[in-house]
């Protein structure tokens, strides 16, 4: 009898455990979309808001330093073209945190999604963005709305740079909270 009843909890452990796991699969979210970083020109959508001392606003060295910190307010797009469907807004920080060899940003941002059917909801990056690696994986660490407590990950791949103007291309896999 006390057999019978460990086997039978554990029968229904094993359907429990691989109806979840097979849910999971089934609502897993994939995105794509462009963020439009836009640091130079006369309407920046990047803005430097501390870092070393600069002697120009050429100093190409101080402006992307070690240190350097930088708050956003990107466009998100459907396609690269910067007049494309605006689909949301990219919003937070970025900082130059190598000091080796090496470009990259501690990224702590935000995507919010203004029209689609994600309209309303948001995505919550934070991670290393090796710059000028062909592709750079971080990490979803939450969301609001359609995304509430989601994980998951973001492939960020640079499309296309114009002197310090980039457009990076994104690929999110999010898998909902339940």
């Amino acid at each position: 009898m006390a057999y019978t009843k460990i086997l039978l909890c554990l029968v229904l452990v094993v359907v429990f455990t691989a109806s979840m796991s097979e849910a999971r699969k089934r609502n897993t979210t994939h995105i794509q979309f462009y963020m439009h970083d836009t640091p130079g020109g006369s309407n920046p959508s990047a803005v430097r808001v501390a870092g070393q001392p600069m002697n120009s606003t050429s100093d190409m060295g101080a402006m992307f330093g070690f240190g350097s910190i930088y708050v956003m307010d990107n466009s998100l797009t459907a396609t690269p073209e910067p007049n494309s469907t605006l689909i949301g807004r990219a919003q937070g920080l970025y900082a130059m945190s190598s000091q080796e060899n090496e470009f990259s940003l501690l990224m702590t941002l935000t995507y919010n999604f203004v029209s689609g059917i994600y309209n309303g909801s948001s995505l919550s990056i934070v991670g290393r963005n090796p710059v000028m690696s062909e592709v750079r994986e971080m990490p979803v660490v939450g969301g609001t709305g359609d995304f509430r407590m989601a994980r998951g990950f973001a492939l960020a791949k640079t499309h296309s740079m114009d002197q310090i103007n980039a457009v990076i291309g994104y690929n999110v896999t999010v898998i909902p909270y339940y």
